[in-house]
């Protein structure tokens, strides 16, 4: 408990971006693409993104991920599609 109790405190306020698409099975897939391996689903939106976070606590000590997330200070984060 003291572990997650520090992971908190480290990512309190941080702002990460994340990826959300319906899937042909109807669920809903988040992602964020800046965490290696940090993914999660669920049958509604709001479930998704629960998963997600609970996700981000879990990858967030991993070395890559740790250093990602010291490195990541966007100054503006956009997304975009095209139809082709």
């Amino acid at each position: 408990m003291a572990n997650k109790s520090k992971i908190l405190s480290k990512l309190r306020n941080l702002q990460l971006p994340l990826v959300a698409e319906k899937d042909e099975d109807e669920f809903y897939v988040v992602e964020c693409p800046i965490l290696e391996g940090c993914y999660a689903q669920g049958k509604t939106l709001d479930e998704a993104l629960r998963n997600i976070r609970e996700v981000i606590y879990l990858v967030a000590e991993e070395k890559e991920n740790s250093e990602a997330l010291k490195s990541y200070h966007p100054k503006e984060l956009s997304l975009h599609t095209i139809t082709l």
